[in-house]
């Protein structure tokens, strides 16, 4: 007995700068007091306009890119959410809703997702939104480019350069900087894990920088009724993690029923040619 191999084969791999990088966001999240609604939202009607419009012109509408502009134009209606805190006595509510969206590209070591800004985005069509995240998608990646792309900064490039103990003390500084925060990081924040593979549920995340992110979770068919009828439907599973010390119940509640009125109504696909 004492000849058996308690270890067996395994592996090691680097923890990766990226991966530290992550790890700092995940603690600036895990510090905020969040508030996290998990939703179930018909798209049925959505699904079938993005399939018919693919099927008629052979072009691919980015459903994630969709949902983009369904929270951008949401959020314009209620900009509370579309906020940071500036200083310790003052919120700063912005018109455009720039969504930093991550962006997974492969490279010859592993997977990584590249953080875009997609600026303005409640100003674009969905076929521009798409357009942009395909654009992204498509991008060759370095050491240089596979964090925040090419249009980087010279400011961006030095903070993505020092060590990890100081990008810590930055996140610390510009906490409460919501101007130089959108600036850098947009105003919100959108990824989508039920776009990789099949992930029937949701997700509920630490948080990050932003203070609402939305996670996009699987797709699935159950019965539901409309017109009094019960029918087949799809639903999807979406997570919005806010930070309570900017939103309160009731904004986040009325802020909701907008965003799910547009999902639910597959709102701008029918100006879809």
């Amino acid at each position: 007995m004492d000849n058996i191999d308690k270890i067996g084969k395994y592996e090691t791999k680097t923890y990766s700068k990226y991966r530290k990088n992550i790890e700092i966001v995940t603690e600036e999240g895990w510090r905020k007091r969040s508030t996290h609604s998990m939703l179930e939202i018909d798209v049925t009607e959505a699904r079938k306009k993005i399939k018919k419009y693919s099927e008629k012109t052979g072009e691919k509408i980015s459903f994630t890119g969709w949902i983009i502009k369904c929270v951008s134009q949401a959020m314009i209606k209620h900009k509370s959410l579309n906020s940071y805190r500036q200083g310790k006595n003052k919120i700063v509510c912005f018109d455009d809703v720039d969504i930093a969206l991550p962006v997974e590209r492969k490279s010859q070591v592993e997977s990584r997702p590249r953080v875009y800004i997609l600026r303005k985005a409640n100003e674009k069509t969905v076929k521009e939104i798409t357009k942009e995240i395909r654009d992204v998608q498509k991008e060759n990646i370095g050491d240089e480019t596979q964090v925040l792309g090419k249009d980087v900064s010279r400011f961006e490039k030095i903070v993505l350069s020092l060590p990890i103990f100081l990008k810590k003390i930055l996140i610390r500084t510009v906490r409460h900087r919501g101007i130089f925060k959108k600036k850098h990081m947009g105003t919100t924040g959108v990824t989508a894990i039920g776009m990789k593979g099949r992930f029937p549920g949701w997700v509920v995340p630490l948080g990050g920088t932003a203070t609402t992110l939305f996670v996009v979770g699987g797709i699935t068919k159950k019965p539901g009724v409309v017109d009094n009828k019960i029918m087949i439907r799809e639903y999807l599973h979406l997570t919005i993690t806010i930070d309570h010390d900017l939103i309160d119940g009731g904004p986040l509640a009325r802020f909701v029923e907008t965003l799910t009125n547009l999902l639910e109504n597959a709102y701008s696909l029918n100006d879809l040619p």
